[in-house]
């Protein structure tokens, strides 16, 4: 397997890949083009993530600048979907969002995984777990999901949690790390 292929099916592999390390570069470009878009350019915006993203169900996505992500192409988004200022995904594995998400201000979402053993760590090598949002979630600014999480639909994750858990269905979840404070 190439390391690309391995990335994509969850199994260690090198960060530092000349394929990888191209793509991450040249995704680098398409997103400094978006963040440079003029801000009432949204025929420019939409144009730009329709070849960035991997699937937008719709054209009614409003992502505003700036917007960072690794690859893009794992990035899938629903409906309606809306994401606040400073949106940071890094895509290593698949991200999917539903229908009628609403992300705030300075969300990090992230797939890539490191060793916690300094020596492993410093080969490079990693792996990715997929993140996935249901339908009708918001998601309060500076919220960070980290990898493997699923959230599931009618959620919504208050300002400043850090979600390391999957949280339920029908839930308001809150803190460092999120729990579930209520049901609705």
């Amino acid at each position: 397997m190439t390391n690309k292929e391995k990335m994509l099916a969850g199994k260690v592999y090198s960060a530092v890949d000349g394929q990888l390390l191209r793509e991450l570069n040249e995704v680098k470009e398409i997103i400094y083009e978006y963040n440079h878009l003029r801000p009432g350019d949204s025929e420019g915006r939409l144009r730009i993530l329709k070849g960035l993203l991997g699937h937008i169900a719709d054209d009614e996505i409003i992502i505003n600048q700036p917007f960072y992500c690794d690859y893009g192409k794992q990035i899938s988004v629903g409906k309606r979907f809306f994401a606040n200022f400073n949106l940071t995904i890094l895509d290593e594995a698949q991200v999917t969002f539903g229908d009628d998400c609403f992300i705030g201000p300075g969300v990090s979402i992230y797939t890539a995984c490191h060793s916690t053993d300094p020596a492993e760590r410093n080969t490079r090598n990693e792996w990715a777990r997929p993140v996935s949002i249901g339908n009708n979630v918001w998601i309060g600014g500076s919220v960070t999901i980290l990898p493997g999480v699923r959230i599931g639909n009618n959620v919504t994750i208050g300002a400043g949690s850090v979600v390391v858990n999957d949280i339920p269905d029908n839930s308001v979840a809150v803190g460092n790390p999120a729990t579930v404070k209520k049901t609705i």
